[in-house]
């Protein structure tokens, strides 16, 4: 299924893609994970700014509470990335899980104070925690620099790539300009070694890396 989205005067295709079902997690290798979880049917239930902030509010609380690293994200309108590493002591599966449980929990909350004359079509099957995100997440083991970096410019790319912003660090919701201007955002970016990131092909950035 497609559905056009115009940004910036152009129109973009999304294509929805669903996780399958048989995916295996490998933990306890000091990887770096990149994850990536949907809205429910992947509608923008992230197309606000005040959603955008609430969810990486949580992500910082949840960074806090488990104790792991987060490397690098970007919240787009009906879809998370993150790039992040195991918890102390927990696994990815139940970051993820407590995320999707405390922003919808927050989520809905707001919704069902308003006013019903004031609520959105957008929301019209979205009536419990269970509409709010699809079941599943994608999970892939980060083992290298390559990788990391590989990964890190793909989130910061996705705003500009999707026709939402012009320049990725005009998108507020990604770790883009913590590495390029050294900004402490709502969710705490630390890493700890020293990598490299080209931005335009010209500047360069020195990047911390995990140990």
């Amino acid at each position: 299924m497609e559905f056009g989205d115009h940004r910036l005067g152009h129109e973009v295709s999304i294509t929805l893609r669903f996780v399958p079902g048989n995916l295996k997690r490998y933990y306890g290798h000091d990887d770096l994970h990149f994850i990536t979880f949907s809205c429910y049917q992947r509608r923008p239930l992230l197309g606000a700014p005040t959603q955008r902030d609430l969810f990486l509010n949580i992500l910082e609380q949840v960074r806090q509470r488990y104790g792991f690293l987060v490397v690098g994200y970007v919240v787009m309108p009906e879809h998370i990335h993150l790039l992040i590493s195991e918890p102390e002591a927990s696994s990815p599966s139940v970051v993820v899980q407590v995320l999707k449980q405390e922003f919808a929990k927050n989520l809905m909350r707001g919704i069902r104070a308003q006013n019903d004359s004031l609520r959105s079509q957008l929301w019209a099957d979205a009536h419990d925690a269970k509409h709010v995100w699809q079941t599943r997440f994608y999970d892939f083991n980060v083992w290298s620099d390559e990788k990391r970096v590989e990964k890190l410019r793909y989130m910061h790319r996705n705003p500009v790539q999707r026709g939402l912003v012009r320049h990725p660090e005009d998108w507020h919701w990604s770790s883009f300009r913590y590495y390029a201007f050294g900004e402490c955002g709502p969710v705490v970016v630390n890493e700890q070694q020293q990598a490299v990131l080209k931005i335009k092909g010209k500047a360069v950035v020195t990047m911390p890396k995990v140990s």
